[in-house]
């Protein structure tokens, strides 16, 4: 269980911050700004939700609680110590990928087949959900490039790759199942 009677610490005023196994690293560490950008990732998350109702403000907080469980496991490196480790650390598994996909399904069996890409906008729902589909981008090139230089859960990359396209789809069924819209015009403004 988490804690937290105290906000400030003062450890950080150095410029550095404890990752979950205790380990000292810079703030500007690559796990630190992969972890960090799942955060602000649920952040613009939270925006969106002040717009979402219904089964998709549900799904987003599904979502949200996925991106801690993404940061706690972002935040923990040495895999390989985990069944050591006197509190099992937190990872991310398969089914949360799988969940992901099937509302993609679900959401993308109303939609009809695109014939141009999608600007983002349409309503506000959609637009927030493509911000979020942009920062979910960022947070998993972080994540692979953390990758190619630590270990990281492969769960945790594949849940980001998926996250976007579920923004994306999301996005769509905000815009009136995408009858709504905003379509790129290649070359309109020459």
């Amino acid at each position: 269980m988490v804690v937290l009677s105290k906000i400030y610490t003062r450890t950080g005023d150095k410029g550095d911050t404890a990752l979950g196994n205790g380990d000292r690293v810079a703030k500007h560490d690559l796990r630190v700004t992969a972890y960090g950008t799942s955060d602000e990732l649920n952040a613009f998350v939270g925006v969106a939700r002040q717009v979402a109702e219904g089964e998709t403000d549900v799904a987003l907080a599904r979502i949200q609680n996925d991106l801690f469980d993404l940061g706690a496991d972002l935040c923990r490196p040495d895999l390989a110590g985990d069944a050591a480790a006197e509190y099992p650390p937190l990872r991310m598994v398969a089914e949360q990928t799988d969940r992901l996909e099937a509302e993609i399904d679900v959401m993308n069996a109303a939609l009809t087949p695109l014939r141009s890409f999608v600007l983002p906008g349409g309503t506000a729902l959609s637009a927030h959900l493509h911000v979020c589909r942009t920062v979910a981008r960022r947070a998993e090139r972080l994540a692979v490039e953390l990758a190619a230089a630590a270990e990281v859960n492969p769960h945790a990359v594949r849940y980001l790759n998926r996250l976007s396209d579920w923004f994306f789809v999301a996005a769509r069924v905000a815009n009136d199942n995408g009858a709504a819209d905003v379509l790129w015009v290649p070359g309109a403004n020459r």
